[in-house]
């Protein structure tokens, strides 16, 4: 693991074994994974913003879906107490970069993770205007209630993260 400090945010890199994440990206990227369908990326978005995204929600207000065992290596890592909620995002390829509106993840300071699963020209944007680039087996740990927005990818076929607040 490499671990080094952008603007005050920790950074990951190399977070998890190379079998681990492997298994992880064959699983999530496979044609029979349970995704569902977001008509908004976020509650911010506004009327004319044409985002959508794809997620699947391992885990939020004490269950947990079938497919929650394949992030365990990452919580394992973390040294997670408590779980609030584990979603994994499919943003999908545009023409152009598209940053998604701001918003928070929870209303109240607690800790939070967001994995990359693969690299692409897509970030996640903090609210102090720092940009973390999506990097295949980096961690960002940040203040999941503080505004930050995601975007979408223009040079892969989608773009591939897991957000996840704890205590």
């Amino acid at each position: 693991m490499i671990k080094k400090t952008i603007q005050g945010h920790q950074i990951i890199d190399d977070f998890l074994p190379k079998e681990n994440l492997q298994q992880l990206y064959s699983v999530i990227t496979a044609s029979d994974f349970d995704w569902y369908y977001v008509k908004d990326i976020n509650e911010n978005s506004s009327k004319n913003d044409l985002g959508a995204y794809f997620v699947h929600v391992a885990y939020h207000q004490g269950k947990a879906s079938n497919l929650m065992h394949i992030v365990s290596p990452i919580l394992t890592r973390l040294n997670i107490k408590s779980l609030i909620r584990v979603k994994i995002n499919l943003y999908f390829r545009t023409s152009t970069l598209e940053v998604h509106a701001p918003h928070v993840d929870v209303g109240y300071s607690r800790r939070g993770a967001i994995f990359y699963l693969n690299t692409n020209n897509g970030k996640t944007i903090l609210e102090d205007g720092t940009q973390i680039d999506s990097i295949a087996n980096r961690v960002l740990l940040f203040d999941p209630s503080t505004e930050h927005s995601s975007t979408s990818t223009t040079d892969s076929k989608a773009r591939f993260n897991i957000n996840i607040n704890y205590e």
